[in-house]
């Protein structure tokens, strides 16, 4: 083998002297069973160690001298390709990959080894991964299995909010197929929009970031839905407690080029309390909650050059509730109805172009619609009727904020060589923002048309970008580039210039020291109440007199594979400027000012380190990730202009995660969390002050002496997952059983003053989730 190997280096070098010339072999690498793209999959000689990866839309190019080469191909939980091409032009070639038949340790010696690549503050994550972690519910959900890594915090107990190296729930950009996602939560925080059957792939940038990302401070959350089975129909789903879904996907037509993905989740909270509502109030009043989501996508192979892809989603969150009463009086009859109503939800729309101009460049044009709407409402009408005469009293209250994006973006991959992987780019994206609108309605005295709040708001954002991952020495490699981002608001211009470089130097064939900096610039802003991620929160623009928000973030760690394992450790040190937060008193209900006049600007920094070591293979896998971490907020109207910890501070962060697959058909599953107790404001003293009228009353007033100055008790909690699949002819069936907080911990949720036996005051804890178990069937075809 070795002689082979020394003497395909000879032949090739030989080439390369003799006729100077270099050919590209590119293409796209799938997987064999379902035609799905294959994002991030290696293709390399052994023999040169000259090799790429696939984008994000499994293409790759890779250029070599004159020559032949025995080309090797991997993809975790794949069989690995092999296969002796000979280069004399450029050559097209496609790649199927058969998904592995067991979950054996692979050994990936390419570009996919963590100490390789330049970029640092990354983390992929397998979906099937997320899949098999016990859940709250039993509902796997993509956004609470992000906060088990480290560096990653959730918000109050169970929600599903993402708060990133002391950044907000603001700075995170949420990507779906390319397209901004404005608000990713259920059940008002409860779970996620991602339904995890219908995405194929997860990647999380906390630094370090690469010139292609712009417009948020703290993190990106790039999510790819599938694109559907083209080689034969099939499908999955599940039914839970308080959720079912369904997903199917399929070739269209038979030449199998065009493939479908549709795939629906819904709750059944409303129909489980709809009777109990009922029976409450003797059948004259109905109401309940639910919440669904569709995703959908269709793709087709136009040539070997073209591919065009269209993406959807669309969820809703609705609660609601009516009564009517009747009765009569001194002969009149009286009827009152009452409605109301909550929903808030997105839409996002995306098609995509991929073309390839020639066999190093590819090329990926995408237009993009994405709408976020929050809506509360409540009517109120009285009928009389006495005799023949009739009339009719009503009035109605609504409450509506949102968002809509409509823009369009192209980016070009250029390879001239396995050297250099050169990105550049740029999008446009028209913003109309509508912060809180209030109407009313009556005719009462007269009827009454009335608005209030803030207009609407036009803003249009533009960003170019240039990037190379390139090849320094066979030690040193960089990822380097430049963002160039601007926004125009009511007659303001602002633009920022924000270099970003990534850089790793090899200590051995396994280990590599690695360094980043990045400059950051946001023009939105989240006006935001509280942690639950209420719909409520505001999106608003930077203005004339709301600067856009900016951050720089330098990191050092290493890098190490080893057995198995993918071992990294990080510090970290994040300033940001320009943050904005509520005056002491002030809310989104303060319709009568203008938002601008509500808030405060301060500054933010944080800094820790980070600890993970991650098993994406074998029987056993799953990490362990520590977070050591301080969070700082400065507000000059706030905490008498002094530095205060942040909400979500928190110093340390624990968290182990295991998938055992005991069998082909026995699977456990289990996490368990640890972390410090959330920063709370709490009153010091109080004293009774009394009336300055004649009135004589008194009332109590209370002393505090710093924001967030104290501590609840700290979290933990361990959740447990066990789940049984039985292969079945046409597909399988699983029964999955599990526990959240399986030793019924009683964590904080929030305090608040009380009494106790004796009548002296106290802050008492209240807790959110005892011990849940779940249940959950799930089948494929």
């Amino acid at each position: 083998m070795t002689k082979k190997i020394l003497s395909l280096v000879s032949l090739n070098l030989l080439g390369g002297l003799l006729f100077g010339q270099n050919f590209t072999i590119n293409g796209y690498i799938r997987d064999q069973v379902t035609g799905e793209n294959l994002i991030g999959a290696t293709i390399l000689d052994p023999a040169t160690m000259q090799g790429t990866i696939t984008n994000t839309f499994g293409f790759y190019s890779l250029t070599l001298p004159t020559g032949t080469y025995q080309l090797r191909c991997s993809y975790v939980g794949y069989q690995s390709w092999e296969q002796e091409v000979t280069l004399t032009q450029n050559l097209n070639l496609n790649i199927s990959l058969a998904p592995g038949t067991t979950l054996e340790e692979v050994v990936i010696t390419a570009e996919e080894n963590i100490e390789l690549s330049p970029q640092m503050s990354s983390i992929d994550v397998p979906i099937e991964q997320i899949k098999a972690l016990p859940v709250l519910m039993g509902e796997a959900d993509l956004l609470k299995s992000l906060q088990l890594l480290p560096g990653i915090q959730g918000g109050t107990e169970g929600s599903s909010g993402i708060y990133v190296r002391g950044g907000g729930p603001d700075q995170n950009l949420i990507l779906l197929d390319g397209v901004p996602v404005y608000n990713v939560s259920h059940l008002f925080g409860f779970f996620s929009v991602f339904n995890p059957d219908a995405i194929n792939r997860v990647n999380v940038v906390k630094g370090g970031f690469p010139a292609r990302y712009g417009g948020r401070l703290s993190s990106v959350i790039d999510i790819s839905m599938k694109e559907g089975n083209n080689q034969k129909f099939s499908g999955e789903g599940s039914i839970g407690l308080i959720s079912s879904k369904l997903t199917l996907e399929g070739p269209i037509g038979k030449d199998k080029k065009t493939s479908f993905l549709v795939s629906g989740r819904r709750t059944y909270i409303d129909l489980l309390t709809r009777p109990i509502i009922r029976a409450q109030s003797d059948g004259q009043a109905s109401g309940g909650y639910y919440f669904y989501d569709v995703n959908a996508k269709m793709n087709r192979i136009i040539s070997d050059k073209d591919r065009v892809y269209l993406s959807f989603y669309n969820g809703l969150d609705k609660g609601f509730g009516k009564d009517a009463y009747q009765y009569q009086s001194d002969g009149v009859k009286y009827t009152d109805k009452n409605k109301f109503g909550l929903n808030w939800g997105n839409t996002i729309t995306a098609l995509r172009w991929n073309h390839t101009f020639g066999p190093r460049l590819f090329a990926n044009f995408t237009g993009t619609y994405s709408k976020y709407k929050f809506r509360i409402f409540s009517e109120y009408e009285t009928i009389t009727k006495d005799g023949n005469q009739t009339e009719r009293e009503a009035e109605s209250i609504e409450y509506f904020s949102g968002i809509d994006d409509l823009g369009f973006k192209v980016d070009f991959d250029f390879l001239p060589s396995p050297q250099h992987n050169i990105k550049a780019g740029m999008n446009m994206i028209h913003h109309q923002f509508n912060p809180g609108i209030l109407g009313y309605e009556t005719n009462l005295e007269g009827e009454s048309d009335t608005t209030l709040g803030a207009n609407k708001t036009l803003a249009a954002e533009f960003a170019t970008y240039v990037e190379d991952d390139f090849k320094i020495s066979d030690k040193l490699r960089a990822n380097g580039g430049l963002h160039y981002s601007s926004f125009l608001v009511n007659q303001k211009y602002y633009h920022s210039l924000q270099p970003r470089l990534s850089m790793r130097y090899l200590l051995g064939s396994d280990l590599s020291l690695k360094a980043s900096f990045a400059t950051m610039t946001q023009y939105i802003h989240l006006l935001t109440n509280g942690g639950l991620g209420l719909p409520t929160d505001l999106w608003v623009p930077a203005t004339d007199r709301i600067s856009p928000q900016r951050s720089w973030q330098v990191a050092l760690g290493a890098a190490k594979t080893f057995s198995g394992f993918e071992g990294s450790i990080e510090v970290y040190y994040k300033e940001m400027n320009n943050l904005i937060e509520y005056k002491e008193g002030a809310s989104y209900f303060n319709l009568g000012s203008d938002w601008q006049d509500k808030v405060t600007v301060g500054s933010g920094e944080s800094y820790g380190a980070e600890f993970l070591i991650q098993k994406k293979t074998g029987k056993l896998s799953g990490w362990v990730g520590y977070t050591l971490s301080w969070t700082n907020r400065t507000f000059e109207a706030l905490n008498f202009g002094k530095q205060y910890p942040y909400k979500y501070d928190r110093r340390h962060d624990v968290s182990i995660v295991a998938v055992y697959n005991v069998s082909k058909t026995f699977a456990i599953s289990s996490t368990w969390v640890y972390g410090t107790g959330a920063a709370i404001t709490l009153p010091e003293s109080e004293y009774e002050q009394e009336s300055t009228n004649d009135a004589h009353f008194s009332r109590s007033i209370q002393k505090y002496s710093s924001r967030n100055g104290y501590r609840m008790r700290d979290y933990h909690r361990m959740d447990l997952g066990l789940t049984w699949t039985k292969p079945k002819k046409n597909g399988e069936r699983s029964w999955s059983l599990g526990a959240y907080n399986l030793y019924n911990r009683k964590n904080p949720f929030f305090l608040q003053q009380g009494y106790d036996n004796r009548g002296n005051k106290k802050f008492i804890q209240y807790s959110l989730f005892p011990l849940i178990p779940y249940v959950r069937y799930s089948f494929k075809f």
